[in-house]
Parts: structure tokens; sequence; C-alpha cells
């Protein structure tokens, strides 16, 4: 469904033939794209309500959907697959092979040169639409990796003047941060007990916000790792994510619960 600003209900869209696990506005926010247990990614006029084009090119669900600039984006799904795709064209543009179980999070870099991936196999990998194979393969993780999330820094960024990071957070209970231009591990996040289901960068890319199932918030320093605020909650963590500002930080919580926290760090 398709909301104005002020809550009155304006497209319901309907296509898709089993449960929506990804859905995604485009940079300019003309389209919206979505990913469904049924296999297929669907792009829709958001104006309209239109389907704008199907893609069914995966052989099971498709799990996360990205937007690489206004008319592509990517795949992933419990195939192993990643496919990249256009508007206009029935085939993929480019197809990453490397996973060994399903892929469960993909997120284009601010500058779309890299594309992140993590999977069920315990692995992150980033990758460039120059080459097939990955530039980075993550393996410090031992356990499923649930989602990833780029720093905003680095080329085509707000924080241009800042290294471009990639965090992973892990039903290992830990959050690693990686230097994308060095390829390591420059932060081992480790206070959490519990799976970790959230990671999000702060607006100014200095601080990182985790959520786990141990029911707590933290918020970590990127300069040195070090965990400055922590927020426990009653229940497990599934989402955090900031304000546009940096000085609050929301998180919805497995008892229906959202919380909005005051920071001012």
């Amino acid at each position: 469904r398709v909301w104005s600003r002020d809550g009155k209900l304006k497209q319901t869209l309907e296509k898709h033939e089993g449960p929506i696990f990804s859905l995604k506005w485009n940079k300019k926010g003309d389209l919206l794209l979505s990913g469904s247990v049924d296999k297929s990614a669907v792009v829709w006029d958001a104006k309209s309500g239109e389907v704008k084009q199907i893609y069914q090119l995966h052989s099971a669900p498709t799990l996360d959907i990205d937007w690489r600039n206004n008319n592509s984006f990517a795949t992933c799904s419990t195939d192993k697959l990643i496919h990249v795709c256009k508007l206009g064209e029935t085939a993929p543009i480019k197809t990453f092979k490397g996973h060994t179980d399903e892929v469960n999070a993909i997120k284009w870099d601010p500058s779309g040169r890299f594309l992140a991936s993590c999977s069920d196999d315990r692995t992150a990998k980033v990758w460039q639409m120059t080459g097939d194979k990955c530039v980075h393969d993550f393996t410090d993780h031992v356990r499923e990796i649930y989602t990833i999330k780029w720093s905003p820094t680095g080329p085509n960024s707000a924080n241009a003047n800042l290294p471009l990071l990639l965090a992973s957070a892990s039903f290992d209970t830990t959050i690693k941060l990686w230097d994308i231009e060095q390829g390591r591990c420059v932060h081992s996040l480790n206070r959490h007990t519990e799976p970790v289901y959230s990671v999000a960068f702060s607006p100014n890319g200095r601080f990182v916000a985790t959520g786990s199932f141990d029911r707590n918030v933290h918020i970590w320093s990127v300069d040195d790792g070090s965990l400055v605020k922590t927020y426990a909650g009653a229940a497990g963590i599934y989402e955090v994510a900031w304000n546009r500002d940096g000085d609050k930080l929301a998180a919805c919580f497995a008892n229906k619960t959202v919380c909005v926290m005051d920071l001012r760090l």
C-alpha cells in the first residue's frame, strides 16, 4: 500500500502471489521495487500503481532487493544467486555466484560501485560490476549473517572524508566493521549475547547502533569500536533506525512496541 503524508491510502498494489519480504523506493521516488516468496521482483509506478515490469529470474524466494540507481537494481534469493537487473531488460545484466547458502541481504554502497551481500553460509561478500568474482570475501563470522549496512561515508557520500565501511550483523552475537579499501575487519563488536538482527550507522558515520534478541540496543563508536551507550528494552529487537539529524534512534521490539531514544552524543 502507498500512503500520502497525511495518512490517506493512495494505492494498493496487487500482483504478488506470496508474502513480500522486501520493498524499496528508487532514489528519484517515482518507482517502487518489491521482492516476494513467489520468487519474483516487481517494479511499480508509485503514482499510478501500475506494474512497470515483472522479473521472474530466481528459482526460489526473493529475500532482498536494492536499487543501484533510478533504473537498475539487485535481487537475491534462497537459490544462492544475486541478479543485477535493469528496467526494460528481461534478462539480468549481471549474475553473481559464490555463496553456498541462501543470500539474506544485499546493499549497494553510496556510490553504486560496490554491492555487498550476506548469507547463511556465514560470509559477507563484496562485488563489482566489472568482474564475476567477489572482490572481498569476509569469513570471520561463525554463524549466519542476517544483515549488512554500508556507512554513509566515502566517495559520493555526505562524509566523503571518512573511509567506506561495511557492517555485518550475525547470529553469532557479533557485529563486524570492515574497511573496504583495506579489505579487513577493523572492529568486532562483542557485547551482545543473542543473535543481532539490525545494525545502522548514524548520519555522520561516526556511530553505529545495533539491536539484538538480548533486548539491548547498543551504540558504538566507529573510530575505536568502544561501547558508548546501551538501552535495555523488554523484548527482542528487530530493527533500529536513526533520524536524519542523528540525535534520535528508533527501535522496534518483539512485544509490539516502538521506542524512540533521544541521543545527544
